[in-house]
């Protein structure tokens, strides 16, 4: 466990890294990574409750649906890596989108014209 959150924070730090050099950077993949982070808890949360549900009305049969939702539970250091291979390729596709979009080339006015 403390292998994973250890990765994820210094893939978080250097994306945070990237993103804070420019403002449209950071609005952009503040955007993104909400987005993404959003998504993530509502699958895990999904995963736990699913789980929950399964093991207190006693459908815990192997195979099928409740037994994929259990090896799943059982297994969340998987999950925690995929997390990790889903940050990490949001935001190399951040920065593929930003470079393609050519967001590095526009102005950006910090003082409103003044």
């Amino acid at each position: 466990m403390s292998l994973v959150d250890t990765t994820d924070g210094v893939l978080m730090l250097g994306a945070y890294g990237w993103a804070f050099m420019k403002p449209i950077r950071k609005l952009y993949y503040n955007m993104t990574i909400t987005a993404v982070s959003v998504v993530v808890a509502v699958v895990i949360g999904g995963l736990e409750m699913l789980s929950l549900n399964g093991d207190q009305l006693g459908l815990t049969e192997s195979g099928g649906f409740w037994g994929a939702v259990g090896d799943i539970n059982d297994n969340f250091g998987v999950v925690g890596y995929a997390t990790i291979g889903i940050f990490l390729l949001c935001w190399l596709g951040s920065v593929v989108l930003y470079k393609f979009k050519g967001y590095d080339d526009l102005e950006v006015d910090t003082f409103g014209g003044v």
